[in-house]
């Protein structure tokens, strides 16, 4: 075939065959590049921390210290499939954190001091929920911005800006127990409680995303809000529940963050807002709403995990860390650029 043949049927051979390489390596990427990146990193963390990464006391570590922001990621995702965001997690997980404290220093019943905390993530989701779809707010970010203060400065004021201590044994039972499993080679193969939570956790979300016709109407919100009203979808009776769900999994956070920790602090959560955000975009989410999958979006938490953990081990400074998880939050939203550029194309 001649050259002005190949003009006329629409373009250079060489163009036909890296649109062929992208159509491949598109949905190749989809499904395997979240397992690659987990592999990668891994790896370049053994090698530099051979003796200490790879034991079961720092796999392990990373599982109870990614709970809070896995339960976080769950949340968020259900939202940003939505094409919306919650800028107020991490300041209901302080508040949820900080309820349940001060509840239990008043002398409340540990059964009560459990269920605060999921109950003002509840509350706080219910708000953001009703304000943006009754308020007509222009855009998600302008009311969950609002619950981010309001939530920080409750946390505050309920407990004075003081931490409280000293939690029942069932709060500190879902953040820092752990179940026996045996032994190898002389090591104690414990799993944490708060692991098995979060696929839990993880399992309910796949089946209600994927199986049920609440999970299909949210993904037709994010892929076409329009058209979703045009086919009976009542947007904004799905867009409440959305964000309710979302601030109840911050609450359950909230528990879990002060089951580990013992304690109930004011401050606690700060930045895990965008923490949660880059695990949802890194999971193959996207910002422009009805793409992306509980597994993937369970490898983004791992994915931070890993990075987190490998970071401390080689005694990386807080305020690099910072820096490479803002640059990490800017590269996964240009990937979803490309992504959805790629995908618009073919």
């Amino acid at each position: 075939m001649t050259a002005s043949s190949d003009l006329e049927n629409g373009g250079l051979p060489e163009q036909a065959d890296t649109d062929g390489i992208r159509t491949r390596l598109l949905p190749f990427m989809d499904r395997f590049g979240i397992l690659l990146v987990i592999v990668l990193i891994g790896l370049v963390m053994w090698f530099l921390q051979p003796d200490v990464f790879f034991t079961w006391r720092n796999i392990t570590n990373i599982f109870k210290q990614t709970a809070a922001n896995g339960m976080l990621s769950i949340g968020m995702f259900i939202v940003i499939l939505t094409a919306g965001i919650d800028l107020s997690v991490g300041s209901v997980l302080a508040l949820g954190m900080m309820t349940l404290a001060v509840a239990n220093a008043g002398g409340m019943p540990w059964p009560i001091v459990l269920v605060l905390s999921p109950l003002m993530g509840i509350a706080a989701g219910f708000i953001n929920g009703v304000g943006i779809t009754k308020l007509r707010m222009p855009h998600p970010f302008i009311m969950t911005l609002g619950m981010l203060f309001i939530a920080r400065g409750l946390a505050n004021l309920i407990s004075g800006g003081v931490p409280y201590s000293g939690l029942p044994d069932p709060v500190r039972f879902l953040g820092s127990a752990r179940i026996y499993l045996g032994e190898l080679d002389g090591t104690r193969l414990n799993l944490p409680v708060v692991f098995l939570a979060t696929i839990v956790v993880y399992f309910v979300f796949w089946i209600l995303l994927e199986h049920t016709v609440f999970g299909r109407r949210i993904y037709a919100i994010g892929g076409n809000p329009q058209a979703a009203r045009v086919s009976g979808i009542n947007v904004d009776r799905m867009l409440v529940a959305v964000y309710t769900i979302c601030g109840f999994m911050a609450g359950i956070a909230g528990l879990v963050m002060a089951g580990r920790t013992n304690s109930g602090f004011p401050n606690a959560g700060q930045g895990m807002e965008l923490e949660a955000i880059a695990a949802v975009i890194i999971g193959g989410a996207s910002f422009f709403g009805g793409r992306g999958h509980v597994l993937g979006i369970f490898g983004g938490v791992i994915i931070m995990g890993l990075i987190k953990n490998g970071l401390n081990l080689n005694d990386v400074s807080s305020f690099w860390q910072q820096i490479l998880i803002g640059a990490i939050i800017i590269l996964a939203v240009f990937i979803d650029v490309l992504r959805r550029d790629l995908g618009t194309r073919h």
